[in-house]
């Protein structure tokens, strides 16, 4: 269930981004060297954005499975004091 939820997440914090991929047909030829550098789209904050959300992820799962084996281990220590 919470993976399904990530995945979710996922997607929706990627689909803003999808609108910047689509350009509208403009019917018009426009050489590479005319295009105006003030519309493309730098990739370093974008990646940067991606690696980042990726990595607080991951050391937030590894952060949640470290308190339920915490707990899961605290449990099997007062099963096994109870039946000593």
């Amino acid at each position: 269930m919470r993976l399904r939820s990530l995945v979710l997440c996922v997607c929706l914090s990627v689909l803003p981004f999808a609108a910047f991929a689509q350009q509208p047909p403009s019917g018009d030829f426009v050489p590479v060297d005319e295009t105006i550098p003030g519309e493309q789209i730098p990739a370093l904050p974008l990646i940067a954005t991606a690696y980042g959300f990726i990595w607080v992820a991951l050391l937030g799962y590894v952060w949640t499975i470290g308190r339920r084996l915490q707990k899961v281990e605290a449990e099997l220590a007062d099963l096994e004091s109870r039946g000593k």
